[in-house]
């Protein structure tokens, strides 16, 4: 196959032996009494045939001569019905639901594709949310951990719930990830996660106005929608500060990935800071503050224009968006959280919004480990296996 190479097993799981029945190529005579001289092997790697394997428990009664009393031994754990699915069963379920966005009616379908046995929609629902009960301490100690990262990526996406406007809010790093939905986009739901009012690190984020609120926390903004800010002043308003500060930017993260030490000199830092100050110096002389309308009544503040907000945040936001120049464990962009939130878009395409707010919960409660699990260089299989049989792969900070 293109771009694919199977390695040959020197110990496979079964060999199959083919006689020679065939004559003498050469003079035809019988090879039938002829000792055999050598063997030539061909490899197939195939999947076996899986079918659905049922277990029966047995537990023995005995009955008491002396007082007639019936005692009963004890059955596993873990068998608490009598008749019921076994974990393999759970994994397989909330490993397509969770992992792979596929709706509950196909996953019930390639169940019967794939073991000759349809398990019920209610089967894969009940799956999910016994994981997310089982994996709920490890969430906890994600979040613990992310409290004390050294930077930590945060952003929000809306969801469908119930046909109504949710917001997934994620906080991760590229070991961590940690998920909440709630029906508000700002500090309510900011407050309610519990991770950025107690952050010790830097916080990464886009210019969302609620995130500068905790003002104890150091902050990092991301470039890269300066970048896509910056592209669209300069082609809509042809502004010759747009590309001088976009490539001041991007030389300085270049500068920072060709730098061996992990710091910038003083002189370097203070030579980038002021030709920084120096374009958005220029930019506001071309574009300066409008003052209010004398003929117009005075309600709020005056309208400026998109270049002259820009480069006033710029300014007024400085340290934020130089903080990956000042340390260099700031990332230039927030492309880690952005990609934490992409999921949900996926999902939603392919099963649609939530019915519940229960079904979201359930979901991202599952996926902040998953990903976890992941990140971490886990299979995601095992991970979720695991959870099941109440040993669920702890991550490391």
């Amino acid at each position: 196959h293109p771009g694919h190479t199977l390695t040959k097993s020197e110990t496979p799981d079964k060999t199959i032996m083919h006689s020679l029945d065939d004559p003498c190529k050469q003079c035809g005579c019988s090879l039938d009494d002829e000792v055999v001289s050598g063997h030539e092997e061909r490899q197939v790697f195939d999947i076996p045939a899986i079918r659905i394997e049922v277990t029966a428990h047995r537990v023995e009664i005995k009955n008491c001569s002396q007082c007639g009393a019936l005692t009963k031994a004890a059955f596993p754990d873990h068998v608490t019905q009598p008749t019921q699915y076994g974990s393999g069963v759970k994994t397989w379920a909330s490993y397509f639901s969770v992992q792979h966005f596929i709706p509950t009616a196909r996953t019930a379908q390639l169940f019967e594709d794939l073991i000759g046995h349809r398990i019920s929609e209610a089967t894969v629902l009940n799956a999910c949310q016994q994981l997310a009960i089982q994996v709920a301490p490890v969430n906890q100690i994600i979040k613990k951990q992310l409290k004390t990262a050294e930077v930590v990526h945060f952003d929000e996406s809306g969801l469908r719930v119930k046909g109504k406007l949710h917001w997934l809010h994620s906080a991760s790093t590229d070991r961590l990830t940690y998920y909440t939905v709630h029906p508000k986009r700002g500090q309510a739901a900011i407050d309610e996660m519990g991770i950025l009012p107690q952050l010790d690190g830097v916080a990464c984020h886009d210019h969302w106005k609620p995130y500068f609120s905790y003002d104890t926390v150091r902050h990092a903004l991301c470039n890269a929608h300066h970048l896509r800010e910056l592209t669209f002043i300069e082609k809509q308003y042809e502004q010759a500060f747009a590309p001088e500060m976009a490539d001041l930017l991007v030389e300085i993260n270049t500068a920072k990935k060709a730098q061996s030490a992990d710091h910038f000199r003083i002189e370097i830092l203070n030579a980038y800071a002021t030709r920084y100050d120096e374009i958005i110096e220029k930019g506001l002389k071309a574009n300066p503050e409008k003052p209010p309308d004398p003929e117009k009544p005075k309600r709020g503040r005056t309208q400026q224009t998109p270049a002259h907000n820009l480069l006033k945040r710029l300014r007024d936001f400085k340290p934020a968006v130089l903080a990956f120049m000042y340390d260099f464990k700031v990332p230039f962009t927030n492309n880690q959280a952005e990609q934490e939130v992409r999921m949900i878009k996926v999902k939603q395409k392919v099963s649609g919004c939530f019915r519940t707010l229960m079904g979201a919960e359930v979901f991202v409660a599952n996926r902040g480990y998953l990903s976890t699990a992941r990140k971490q260089g886990q299979n995601i299989l095992q991970a979720i296996q695991a959870a099941f049989d109440n040993r669920p792969f702890i991550p490391q900070a």
